[in-house]
């Protein structure tokens, strides 16, 4: 009997294949306590153990760029000092042995990063999952189960599966997975991405209503499952596949071209981006520039707030990379529900529209100081421009270019060099500066949408509560008001508007953001070619037709509704 089982989509595309169900070892923490004058012997076995997972790292044979990446990755949460010493103090202060230690510490870090509003490092909670399971296999002396030697035409269906499981699958055997647990900004997701490989997560409890060795389908565009699915389904989706394989042999010719629409109309076609491993990959995927660079990962994965000289390290090696095209770094965005464990920010009621971003910024000066004085260094190397966040009075953004003027002209004394026409835009996301844009275009370069804070403060919806979470769309009317004033104000004064927001990386959505005239598009890096090749196929003058008659409809499920035919 055929079922159907809904899921997040993480990766789009198709599959057929038999289910493999996948279960992870199970493991057994000791609970008993240890006594002090053992404690030096058991902290290091928990040393050894992250010394034989790092040497693994270390020496991976021929790796792919995923592999590679999150061998990055885990290295450098290896050698946090967070983590060492948190167990450390577990140990010897507390009792605990070698395991519990590990455990307790990797839970701990897991709920902090779990708890996080946004998406991004949200989901970087599976990488110090993925790194408790390492590093204990290896204090266990367990060899995990290896997913690279299946049967070809494999369907991987588990309750979770941790970046390291993913990178590892073997692309000629596996055809696509599905897990109960995950979210469509996780490594695990990125990965499937990168292998084009068709993935759900989020599935609930698919896991254990499976045997395994079922026929089933993957269809990544609706997010569905299909379990024994009639031979009509099948051929159905064989057709499918077919035609896929097809679009993405036209794409790979596509994503290093200029998206120009059929009327003239050039639009720029970005990447987010949150360490240099994100650049090289946006870059072969043929990116036109970075649309936002989120820098706090750079104080997140630090002891201390990273030095002038660390900061402009990094941002000058991707500007370097970039050559001529645009790199936009978004200053530290920090607070709300991104913390740092070396700074202690006030408790408040409501942390997401209290003491963060800009306002933290300012008021802690010489921070800010330090790293808008390695981001105008760095813009001697390419065409880096500066991005403020979170900003809804315009004295925030005229004392940042103060600052940054002033740092102008102590590097002039100094005579260090730097791009004397360095841009200076801000984040649109809160509504203040929507209602205010046409005061705020006065002092910026240009506007930058994020869609993900504007359309939650627009509608009023915390993303995050499963109450009223179908309230959340970027296809509201109302968040597409929002969208086109910013963007019309900022063509008015000769200027523009990018979007760095989820919505510029869904592709249903580009022919509408098109219409409303976004100037630059910036997102997931695997949705770059076909971006451009919707935008190539297009003509913006037709797509402003549409997107008035969109902007005039009243309910987001009208919208929706007309965009898919559209679309057709």
């Amino acid at each position: 009997m055929t079922k159907r089982y809904e899921g997040i989509k993480a990766s789009t595309g198709y599959a057929i294949g038999k289910i493999y169900l996948f279960t992870r070892e199970k493991i057994e923490v000791n609970q008993a306590s240890i006594s002090p004058d053992s404690a030096d012997s058991e902290y290091q076995k928990v040393k050894d153990a992250i010394n034989a997972y790092f040497d693994d790292l270390s020496n991976l044979d021929n790796p792919t760029e995923a592999q590679q990446n999150i061998a990055n990755a885990h290295k450098e949460l290896l050698q946090d000092p967070y983590f060492s010493d948190t167990i450390e103090s577990k140990i010897k202060n507390e009792n605990k042995n070698s395991e519990l230690a590990l455990d307790e510490t990797i839970r701990e870090m897991v709920e902090i990063m779990s708890a996080l509003d946004d998406e991004y490092l949200k989901e970087r909670a599976s990488d110090y999952q993925d790194i408790g399971f390492q590093v204990m296999y290896k204090l266990k002396g367990i060899k995990p189960k290896d997913l690279s030697k299946l049967e070809k035409g494999s369907i991987i269906i588990s309750k979770e599966l941790t970046p390291s499981d993913t990178a590892n699958m073997d692309k000629e055997a596996v055809v696509g997975f599905a897990t109960d647990l995950g979210g469509k900004t996780s490594h695990t997701s990125i990965i499937a991405q990168t292998l084009d490989m068709p993935a759900l997560v989020g599935m609930a409890d698919v896991s254990t209503k499976l045997k395994g060795g079922e026929k089933a389908i993957i269809d990544g565009y609706e997010g569905i499952l299909i379990i024994n699915p009639s031979d009509d389904e099948v051929a159905k989706y064989e057709k499918l596949i077919a035609e896929l394989k097809e679009k993405k042999e036209r794409l790979k010719n596509i994503k290093d071209l200029q998206a120009v629409t059929t009327d003239g109309k050039h639009i720029e076609v970005s990447a987010n981006i949150g360490n240099i491993e994100d650049l090289k990959l946006a870059i072969e995927n043929g990116c036109d520039g970075v649309g936002l660079f989120r820098t706090e990962f750079l104080y997140m994965e630090s002891s201390e707030f990273p030095s002038e000289e660390v900061q402009f390290a990094v941002y000058k090696e991707a500007t370097e990379m970039l050559g001529k095209k645009p790199l936009i770094i978004r200053t530290l965005d920090i607070g709300g529900d991104k913390g740092l464990d070396y700074f202690k920010f006030p408790v408040e009621e409501n942390p997401f529209l209290g003491y963060r971003a800009i306002r933290l910024c300012l008021d802690k000066e010489d921070i800010f100081r330090t790293q808008l004085r390695a981001l105008v260094r760095a813009s001697a190397f390419g065409n880096l421009k500066i991005m403020i966040p979170f900003v809804v009075n315009i004295d925030e953004l005229k004392k940042s270019i103060e600052l940054i003027e002033e740092i102008k002209k102590d590097l002039d004394k100094e005579g260090i060099a730097y791009n004397k026409d360095l841009d200076v835009g801000i984040m649109v996301e809160t509504s203040a500066s929507i209602i205010m844009a046409d005061k705020f275009i006065k002092y910026a370069d240009f506007f930058s949408i994020g869609t993900n804070d504007l359309t939650q403060y627009t509608l009023a919806v915390d993303r995050g509560n499963e109450n009223i979470a179908h309230m959340y769309s970027n296809y509201n009317p109302a968040v597409l008001r929002a969208i086109k004033h910013v963007i019309d104000v900022s063509h008015e004064a000769g200027k523009w508007t990018g979007m760095c927001g989820a919505f510029a990386a869904d592709t249903e959505a580009t022919k509408l953001l098109l219409g409303l005239g976004l100037d630059e598009f910036s997102g997931s890096s695997a949705k770059i070619a076909e971006i451009k090749d919707t935008i190539i196929k297009s003509s913006q003058k037709e797509e402003k037709l549409f997107a008035e008659k969109a902007i005039d409809l009243e309910l987001a499920s009208e919208v929706e509704a007309l965009v898919k035919e559209h679309n057709k």
